[in-house]
């Protein structure tokens, strides 16, 4: 199992510096990745600075030498794949092929979409991510490629170069538990990055939801995915410091199909945008199960 670290882009890590030295803090103690959130506004009510999530990570990039970087999540919808593709595929170059691509719908969609003028219907939205996703894999072949979608077009382009990570880098899906839609999307790709109804971000999943969840996904795998690696990311607060805690929380969840921990706050937690709570966290290294 492997372990990440969770990261708003608003707050103290609006500031580029502030994520290269956690990032940096973060893979001298032990963890696999850290992951940084991809919001507009988040609460546009909130006065708080927000930061670019993909300049963010590059300078987390140009900090480390092998900790896994990306987001959690990136709303294809509300984007432009062919700058999207030019996004991951710098970053993936800069950190030497360390990067996640984790995608959804993203939200609150009447905040980061309807505040702008974008659409806010969420069935709209969901052809949106898939066709954008559809799009984005085929820019990061490098080809020449032309495309009419009901959404996105693209005529005769090809984008060079192409990502380090081949065929692309990885690609994981976020949706909400029990909704079985996203789950079959996120089934045809690399991981899925679920939020539960029962339990809201920060808070641990029941252990036989994500048994269903892992069973849910692996009846949908396309045949020509069966048998490729893919990722379940399940998170909360673990304890820190207490590796039987650490077992006893965790260790049922990667029994049910979890491959990696996201040390994630609550919503509410007043720590969960500051450096300092973070870099202690991150110091203390990830859970020893």
């Amino acid at each position: 199992m492997r372990f990440s670290m969770n990261v708003p882009n608003f707050g103290d890590f609006a500031d580029a510096r502030n994520v290269a030295a956690l990032a940096k803090a973060a893979e001298t103690a032990g963890w696999d990745g850290l992951f940084l959130w991809d919001h507009v506004v988040h609460d546009k009510d909130s006065s708080r600075p927000v930061g670019d999530p993909w300049m963010l990570l590059t300078a987390a990039a140009l900090a480390t030498t092998s900790i896994r970087l990306g987001t959690l999540v990136t709303p294809v919808p509300r984007r432009r794949p062919h700058q999207l593709a030019r996004q991951v595929t710098t970053l993936d170059r800069i950190s030497g092929g360390r990067v996640v691509f984790a995608a959804g719908l993203g939200g609150p969609v009447e905040d980061e979409y309807g505040s702008f003028g974008e659409p806010t219907d969420e069935i709209l939205l969901a052809e949106r991510l898939d066709e954008g996703l559809g799009l984005l894999e085929q820019y990061w072949t490098g080809k020449r490629i032309t495309h009419r979608g009901r959404h996105f077009q693209a005529q005769d382009v090809a984008l060079l170069p192409r990502p380090v990570q081949r065929p692309r880098p990885p690609v994981w899906i976020a949706g909400y538990w029990p909704n079985r839609r996203p789950m079959r999307r996120a089934a045809r790709w690399d991981g899925v990055v679920p939020l539960f109804a029962s339990a809201g971000h920060g808070r641990t999943p029941p252990v036989e939801e994500v048994r269903d969840l892992v069973a849910y996904v692996g009846r949908h795998r396309p045949d020509h995915r069966r048998g490729a690696p893919f990722e379940v990311v399940v998170g909360g607060v673990s304890p820190a410091n207490d590796a039987a805690a650490a077992r006893e929380l965790i260790g049922p969840l990667r029994d049910a199909g979890a491959t990696w921990w996201d040390e994630r706050l609550p919503l509410d937690d007043p720590g969960l945008s500051r450096l300092d709570t973070l870099l202690h966290r991150a110091g203390q290294g990830p859970p020893r199960i």
